[in-house]
């Protein structure tokens, strides 16, 4: 399924943004393009394959009157909100620099709490925010790859779920993770819990929960993220005849995750399927990989990296 985010960046370099400014819009524009995307590609339908959010990209790249007039635009809408929130330390500093205020006092005072939002990261959420999102039914996606990658710190998860919090997994992107794995990202969230909190911090069902149950809460969706009367065919089937699973059958589900890296043999979404017998069925992957290829040697050479 694909949840498309709609972002936006208004704030550059010269107006003490993030992004350079060449990569920034006016927030006029902004709002009429927000409006054309989710009525042109977002479906409302129980079971949806598509739909669509408004993510302006961080607080240090748009105006607060953008995340206010986006937040204003998606209840209109009935679409969710989404950005990137509290993910390091520079963030925290920056956001009591430049608003007075921690991140979590930013997004309530813009609009940016309730069950329709969902923030990346979080890492450096306190107590309070904590039992902001938890109240507000605030949700999260956590990226534990990305985090370790970046060295951005643990996200408080266990502490997060002990308060009610709605907490899902991502995978960030390919500039600050390099694979776009579901169940290594589960892998990894539960260990960098059991490092910081203990062996028992977090188990594998667990982390398998918040990739999916925990998933499909974030996102909104009451019809996915678990096999049951009236939820979507959606399906992962893994061999586990493997010398890799050797000696797990004392947790089959636990295995995906203590025995990884482990890809799935057989997917089914929607009731279609996918995958069979470990490839992808639905398009020319070779096609795809070579032009793929292609297109990152275009980039390689346009930036100066090969001749």
């Amino acid at each position: 399924r694909f949840h498309g985010t709609r972002g936006s960046m208004s704030i550059g370099e010269s107006g003490g943004g993030l992004p350079p400014d060449i990569l920034c819009w006016d927030e006029a524009d902004i709002l009429t393009d927000c409006q054309r995307v989710v009525e042109r590609f977002h479906d409302p339908a129980r079971h949806a394959m598509q739909r669509v959010a408004l993510a302006p990209c961080s607080p240090f790249s748009v105006s607060m009157d953008l995340m206010r007039e986006s937040a204003t635009m998606a209840r209109s809408l009935g679409v969710g909100l989404h950005t990137h929130l509290a993910e390091n330390v520079e963030d925290i500093d920056y956001s009591l620099a430049q608003f007075g205020m921690r991140p979590g006092e930013y997004i309530e005072a813009v609009g940016w709490t309730g069950d329709d939002v969902w923030h990346a990261h979080c890492v450096q959420l306190d107590a309070g925010e904590i039992d902001l999102f938890a109240r507000t039914g605030t949700g999260i996606a956590h990226c534990p790859c990305s985090n370790m990658r970046l060295a951005s710190g643990i996200a408080p998860v266990r502490r997060m779920a002990d308060a009610g919090m709605k907490i899902g997994l991502g995978v960030d992107g390919s500039a600050s993770n390099d694979s776009g794995h579901m169940l290594n990202e589960a892998r990894q969230a539960m260990l960098l819990q059991r490092v910081e909190q203990g062996g028992d911090a977090m188990t594998a069902r667990e982390a398998l929960a918040l990739a999916t149950r925990g998933g499909a809460a974030v996102l909104g969706r009451d019809d996915i993220g678990m096999l049951a009367p009236g939820y979507a065919a959606d399906m992962a089937a893994f061999d586990r005849r493997s010398i890799d699973f050797a000696g797990s059958d004392w947790d089959p589900l636990a295995s995906l995750l203590f025995c990884g890296p482990v890809k799935t043999n057989h997917t089914i979404i929607n009731g279609r399927s996918v995958v069979e017998n470990g490839q992808i069925v639905t398009l020319d992957m070779g096609h795809m990989l070579e032009r793929h290829h292609a297109m990152a040697h275009h980039l390689m050479q346009a930036s100066g990296h090969i001749g």
